[in-house]
């Protein structure tokens, strides 16, 4: 019997599966796309490649569109999914969690291996991955483009809106201006440190245990930002982007 998570995400969407030892098997991410039951049959089709058949696995759905994963055996939160796959991704029973998704981003304080608390921003694509990607299609670069170039920033600006549509015609003005480009690009990324900064505020938080997930936990630079702007290192892992489908599969194990 296997046991596989997934977390379909409004921009990506991660699959992992686990063997009876709880030991990962196969994992992948891909694009959501606009139809969430498709992207669902295409994970199942990719599962059954990897020799895992419908009828060989029990399956816990998460994120945004959880509820459009037809053979999935239960849904569960983001929050608990998130929690629990970060636990076992990062090894520790006490942290605060910092995960920066394409639609929200969630700050989760995790307490004796469990969530105690968190804060979600769902209202604004403002400090989500989504922002990043407008405001680099803004500069004309892709998003790793952007980071990159906000490292180089000799005099960096900052962008003061914290909402999308009003910080995007800031850096439009900005480039009008002609503002360095990689100046601009800094103030982008400080903004999203910025406003992980202000949710932080509302949750309890130790600053020698920031942990980061989401798809951005792949982005140096912003680490650099976040760690800067909240007093404390900000660790990560090359499996914290699964963290939601990891918690999931964990979740599938305890089926009965």
């Amino acid at each position: 019997m296997n046991f596989v998570g997934i977390d379909m995400g409004s921009t990506c969407s991660k699959l992992v599966a686990l063997n009876e030892a709880k030991e990962i098997v196969y994992k992948e991410v891909v694009p959501t796309g606009w139809n969430c039951v498709e992207t669902a049959e295409t994970l199942l089709s990719h599962l059954e490649a990897q020799g895992i058949p419908k009828d060989a696995f029990r399956s816990v759905a998460t994120g945004y569109g959880r509820v459009s994963i037809p053979f999935a055996d239960k849904c569960i939160t983001e929050i608990s999914c998130h929690g629990k796959g970060a636990v076992a991704i990062f090894d520790e029973p006490d942290f605060t969690l910092i995960d920066i998704g394409g639609q929200d981003t969630k700050v989760i304080e995790i307490k004796g291996g469990s969530v105690k608390n968190f804060y979600m921003n769902d209202k604004c694509s403002a400090g989500t991955g989504r922002f990043l990607e407008i405001m680099a299609g803004t500069l004309g670069v892709d998003l790793n483009k952007l980071c990159e170039l906000g490292r180089q920033s000799q005099n960096h600006v900052s962008i003061s809106s914290m909402c999308t549509v009003f910080a995007e015609s800031e850096v439009i003005s900005l480039i009008g201006r002609g503002t360095d480009k990689a100046d601009i690009a800094y103030g982008i990324v400080e903004s999203i440190a910025n406003k992980v900064k202000s949710q932080m505020g509302r949750v309890s938080s130790d600053p020698a245990h920031l942990r980061l997930s989401g798809g951005l936990c792949e982005v140096p630079f912003l680490l650099e930002l976040l760690s800067e702007k909240l007093g404390g290192e900000v660790k990560t892992d090359p499996l914290a982007r699964y963290a939601g489908a990891y918690g999931a599969a964990l979740f599938a194990s305890e089926l009965k």
